[in-house]
C-alpha cells in the first residue's frame, strides 16, 4: 500500500467528506473520491459508508486508520530527521484555541515566534468548541481543561483571571456597586447558557445570587465589545484589559475568578520533534505574556 493512497483515505477520514479532503490535498473532490474507490477496490473492502452526514468509516476501515496515522508518523519522523537537528522551526503548525486566547495572546505571541523563525508558517483556529486533535482540525490546541479522553497528551500551562469590567461612563450613568447583591441593578454580559462548550466559562453563578446576563453571546469578543460600547458588564481576562484601556475592574476584591490554560496534543505526536520545539516554544511564551498583560490591567 503506497503512502499517497493512505494520505487521501486519512484526509477523508478526518474530513468526512471528499471536498473537505479535497481542500486539505489540493486535489479535486471527485479526484479524491476515485483514489478512495481504487484503495478499497486493492484492499477488496468497503472504508467508509456514505450519507447525508458525509463519509463515516466502517469497521474495516476504523481498523486502517491507525496503521495510517502510525505510518503517518513514520514519514514526518523521516523528514525530521532529514532536515537535521536545526534549531529552527519550519513549515505549517496549526492551533486551535477559543476566541479569548486567540484574539488577545496568540497574536503576538506566534507573530514573534514568526519572527524568528522565517519558514515558519502559523494557522490560528479560533473557534468556541472543543478541538478534535484526532481528526486533525489543529495540531495542537489551547484549551481550558483538561480532556478526560482520547488519545491526547495533556500540559497545564499557566492560570489566568478574571474579574467583572465596564467603562467607566457606564459606571458614571448607573447605580454605584459596592458589593455583589448591587449587580441586581445592572445588566451583565455572558455566555449563552446552551451553548457554553465547556463549564469552566459559566462564570455567571460565580459572580453572586443576583447576577443575570441581559446580554449573551457565545464569543468573548462579542462581550468585551458590549461592554466597550458601554451596553453592560462583563467578565473579562485581565489580559484583554490592557488592550481597551476605557474599561475598568469592578469590585476586584470580592468578584475575582482563576482558570487554567492547557495545551492539548494527539499523542503521536510526541515523536515529531518540530511541534515538540514548537509547543515548548508556544507554552514559555504564553506564561510570560499573561503575566506581562496581567500587570498592566
Amino acid at each position: 500500500m503506497k503512502w499517497d493512497d493512505l494520505k487521501v483515505f486519512l484526509a477523508v477520514a478526518r474530513g468526512e467528506s471528499l471536498s473537505s479532503a479535497g481542500q486539505v490535498l489540493k486535489m479535486d473532490p471527485a479526484t479524491v473520491g476515485r483514489r478512495i474507490a481504487r484503495l478499497e477496490e486493492r484492499m477488496q473492502a468497503r472504508l467508509f459508508d456514505k450519507s447525508p452526514q458525509g463519509y463515516g468509516l466502517t469497521e474495516a476501515g476504523r481498523k486502517v486508520v491507525a496503521h495510517a496515522d502510525a505510518a503517518e508518523q513514520a514519514v514526518i519522523g523521516a523528514l525530521e530527521e532529514t532536515r537535521g537537528a536545526s534549531n529552527t522551526l519550519s513549515g505549517s503548525i496549526r492551533i486551535g484555541a477559543p476566541d479569548g486566547v486567540a484574539n488577545y495572546l496568540l497574536p503576538q505571541i506566534c507573530a514573534a515566534i514568526c519572527d524568528e523563525n522565517p519558514g515558519l508558517e502559523v494557522q490560528i483556529v479560533a473557534l468556541p468548541r472543543v478541538f478534535n486533535l484526532s481528526k486533525r482540525e489543529a495540531d495542537m490546541a489551547i484549551t481550558v481543561s483538561p480532556p478526560q479522553t482520547g488519545r491526547l497528551t495533556v500540559q497545564k500551562l499557566t492560570d489566568y483571571h478574571l474579574h467583572l469590567a465596564a467603562t467607566r461612563q457606564y459606571l458614571d450613568q448607573h447605580p454605584p456597586i459596592h458589593g455583589r447583591n448591587d449587580l441586581a441593578q445592572h445588566r451583565l454580559i455572558g455566555y449563552i447558557p446552551d451553548m457554553i462548550f465547556d463549564k469552566e466559562l459559566d462564570y455567571i453563578d460565580e459572580v453572586g445570587e443576583a447576577a443575570h446576563a441581559g446580554l449573551m453571546s457565545n464569543s468573548f469578543s462579542v462581550q468585551l465589545n458590549w461592554a466597550r460600547q458601554g451596553a453592560g458588564i462583563c467578565i473579562a481576562h485581565d489580559f484583554a484589559l490592557p488592550t481597551y484601556p476605557d474599561l475598568v475592574q469592578i469590585l476586584p476584591d470580592q468578584v475575582a475568578l482563576t482558570r487554567s490554560f492547557y495545551l492539548i496534543r494527539h499523542a503521536d505526536d510526541r515523536r515529531v520533534e518540530r511541534l515538540n520545539r514548537m509547543a515548548e516554544t508556544l507554552a514559555s511564551a504564553l506564561r510570560h505574556e499573561i503575566v506581562r498583560l496581567e500587570a498592566l490591567a
